[in-house]
């Protein structure tokens, strides 16, 4: 049977939806059939037929449920998680009684939970629900369903013993109706009371408690939600400008150097449609990064003429410029009542809680009481979700080139929201902090002291950004000598290594190799050749490997298959292979997959010969006589190596056919193509590739590489790098950093 959590609270505002969603983090991490039920959902059109099988299903939605299925990849139709409307319960409940009602909903929750090995069951909002002693039905609900509760009180505007308070009445309310309680989480409290919640909690509580606090960006509503709630037009932005965060309002009424002066970081400017100087002031204030606001809204219904939109756009294209029909007054009105919401679309919002939710509540400890036993296939989303647990297990610093690309830098935010490594971006600082800002993307702590965040909060376990221009760092000077040093025997001196340190790939280079970095990830808008040159250069092959080499992790429905060489060496001899075999093997046991290493030809056994075999059969000899533990097979067909049924008739007895991990192509031009063939027809992720070989490590990039591909490759660079222990704890100088 399924091993149920049920989410609830004991008010609304408590924004459980953040809890919600670091759950179902925890449940993906160890099977991949989980399901999301929702008993009672708000109907978003009118229900005509009475309660029945599916009118609840038909008749509303959910912005959480809808976030998780698209995040977590849920196969489920979405008219089956969701149980009744609550006007539809009211309306059971008024003429057969709750017992009836309680009894449609478990039905309805089994039908889900028969499909999965896991389900997360959201319970009521408590608004607007005409539910009588909501608390209670929720219990009744979790009670009947076998679930273990989890409940949230929000501690939003309360002060610390009012929480406290409230967090020990609903473990008492819960405990009393007979509910198997996981822990109690405090949410949304003031960050200064923090500390003083829970320790008293861990001092009154018999079961775990954890407290979160505000995070400011998820009560702020998007440029999008605004627009929506207003029914606003939209004249000029792209997507990324109506993702942005509104962080305050800025009315617009005085004269243009005043206005100026009231701009605010994320503030969204209301003004009347005819104020062509505010509008034109605000745009150009955002692109000169002083200060970057969310965008405008034009009240009056009143259009700016085509000139002044047309500068608009080419002042700071892709922020968000819209009108409504209103006037100042009752547009203020709307927008101040608005908070953020978590929803499928706004991704960076559900990074943001996940962050928030990982930095606070220990899930290791929830992950054992919660007692989900770990699933033995490993779906692609399961590796990654290692990934990223390894990596912030041992917090490392990488040093990532390309400061100012886009990709780079919304992938950033994910890995410093998400506490999984520190990070030094190089780049100016202010064109650094200008794209950022024009993105809509909050770099916390950048520029900030080790140990402290924005706001004042203590940061020791936050992980951090640094800046780093490499033309203006004092690093130049030090670095230049090293690679003059490092590179004598080729004519370099200080003078010409002091011009080409200033280049971002050579300098990241040079931050690991000094040990101010641990790992350096490149390549989205660099070569191959320009990300891994300086690596060969400088920090060059580690001790026992011939040749730097690559591997993909093939992450395919169930299993996860590592390939190599697909990205280096274009034609390896047999020495090479072998080495290439080796350093596949053990990179393959470093990320959990056990190596069974199949050096792929395109014969089996003894049945071919020629000198494309020959290389496979001398490198297979090579690689049993110099690590006789590993598991080899070779030359082996990819067939024989992977499908049990063909390897039973090719090489009957063999450790390796039909159950290889690790898949040794004979050259680039067969492995490149092979991985990219699986990659597409198939459906599999494809993560990386992860350089091997070198003393420490460097990673490249797909100049096509998605945000994803960049937060797992500096995932993996994190963990090579844990082999090696942590770079300086100090970092850049303070000086450096800016």
């Amino acid at each position: 049977m399924a091993r149920s959590v049920y989410v609830t609270g004991i008010d609304r505002g408590d924004g459980r939806q953040a809890v919600e969603l670091g759950v179902m983090e925890l449940l993906t991490r160890q099977v991949d059939r989980v399901g999301v039920f929702r008993p009672l959902v708000h109907a978003h059109a009118p229900v005509g037929a009475p309660p029945g099988p599916r009118a609840g299903a038909e008749a509303g939605s959910d912005h959480v449920v809808e976030l998780l299925r698209a995040r977590y990849r849920l196969d489920l139709p979405a008219s089956e998680l969701y149980g009744l409307t609550y006007e539809e319960a009211a309306a059971l409940q008024a003429a057969h009684g709750q017992d009836e009602l309680v009894s449609v909903l478990v039905d309805r929750f089994r039908a889900v939970e028969r499909r999965c090995q896991a389900v997360l069951v959201l319970g009521t909002d408590f608004a607007d629900t005409n539910i009588p002693d909501e608390l209670a039905f929720n219990a009744r609900l979790a009670n009947e369903f076998g679930a273990a509760v989890l409940p949230v009180v929000g501690g939003h505007a309360q002060d610390a013993e009012a929480v406290i308070a409230e967090v020990r009445n609903a473990h008492r309310a819960y405990t009393d109706l007979g509910c198997a309680t996981l822990a109690m989480i405090a949410n949304r409290v003031a960050p200064s009371a923090k500390q003083r919640i829970q320790r008293k909690l861990t001092e009154k509580l018999a079961i775990p408690a954890y407290v979160i606090p505000e995070e400011p960006a998820l009560a702020a509503p998007t440029v999008a939600q605004l627009v929506e709630a207003t029914g606003a037009e939209v004249l000029t932005g792209d997507a990324a400008g109506l993702a942005r965060d509104v962080r305050g309002f800025v009315f617009g009424g005085a004269m243009l150097p005043t206005f100026l002066d009231a701009l605010t970081e994320g503030a969204l400017v209301v003004t009347p449609g005819d104020r062509a100087d505010l509008v034109i002031g605000s745009l150009a204030a955002h692109a000169a990064g002083a200060p970057p606001i969310a965008g405008v809204l034009l009240t009056l219904g009143q259009h700016p003429g085509p000139n002044v939109m047309a500068l608009a756009a080419r002042l700071a294209p892709g922020t968000p410029v819209a009108v409504v029909p209103e006037g100042s007054w009752p547009t203020a009105a709307t927008l101040t009542h608005l908070e953020g919401k978590l929803s499928a679309a706004s991704p960076r919002k559900a990074e943001i809680a996940l962050g928030l939710f990982e930095l606070h509540v220990d899930t290791v400890e929830l992950t054992n009481r919660i007692e989900v036993g770990r699933s033995e296939r490993v779906t692609p989303m399961m590796f990654e979700h290692e990934l990223l647990e390894r990596a912030r297990s041992a917090r490392r610093h990488v040093v990532l080139p390309e400061g100012t690309e886009e990709r780079v830098l919304r992938a950033a935010e994910i890995l410093l929201r998400r506490n999984i490594c520190d990070l030094t971006l190089l780049g100016e600082p202010d064109a650094v902090r200008r794209k950022a800002a024009a993105l809509g993307i909050a770099l916390p702590a950048v520029g900030a002291p080790p140990g402290h965040r924005a706001g004042g909060e203590p940061a020791a376990d936050r992980a951090r950004v640094r800046i780093v221009d490499p033309a203006t760092s004092p690093l130049r000077r030090q670095f230049a000598e090293l690679y003059a040093k490092l590179r004598a025997h080729k004519g370099m001196t200080v003078e010409l290594a002091h011009d080409v340190v200033t280049d971002v790939s050579y300098f990241g280079t040079l931050m690991v190799q000094e040990g101010i970095a641990d790992g350096m990830v490149s390549g989205a808008v660099h070569s191959t050749a320009a990300t891994i040159r300086p690596a060969f250069e400088v920090i060059k092959t580690s001790p026992g490997a011939a040749i730097v080499s690559s591997v993909f992790f093939m992450c395919l429905a169930d299993k996860v298959l590592v390939y190599g060489d697909c990205a280096v060496n274009p034609d390896p001899d047999a020495q090479q292979l072998a080495d290439i075999a080796i350093q596949s093997a053990a990179t393959a046991a470093q990320f959990g997959v056990e190596p069974r290493v199949a050096m792929l030809s395109y014969s089996t056994g003894t049945s071919g010969s020629g000198a494309d075999v020959d290389k496979v059969r001398k490198a297979t000899e090579l690689v049993r006589r110099l690590r006789p533990d590993i598991l080899v097979e070779g030359p082996i067909q990819y067939d024989a190596a992977v499908d049990e049924h063909v390897a039973a008739t090719k090489l009957p007895g063999s450790p390796v056919a039909g159950r290889a991990t690790v898949l040794i192509f004979p050259d680039l031009n067969t492995g490149n193509n092979t991985y990219k063939a699986v990659q597409r027809s198939a459906g599999a992720v494809a993560v990386g590739p992860v350089l091997q070989g070198l003393r420490k490590p460097v990673n490249d990039l797909s100049r096509g590489a998605l945000v994803e591909d960049i937060v797992n490759t500096v995932a993996i660079t994190a963990i090579q790098s844990q082999e090696h222990g942590p770079s300086q704890e100090h970092g850049p100088s303070q000086e450096a950093q800016q």
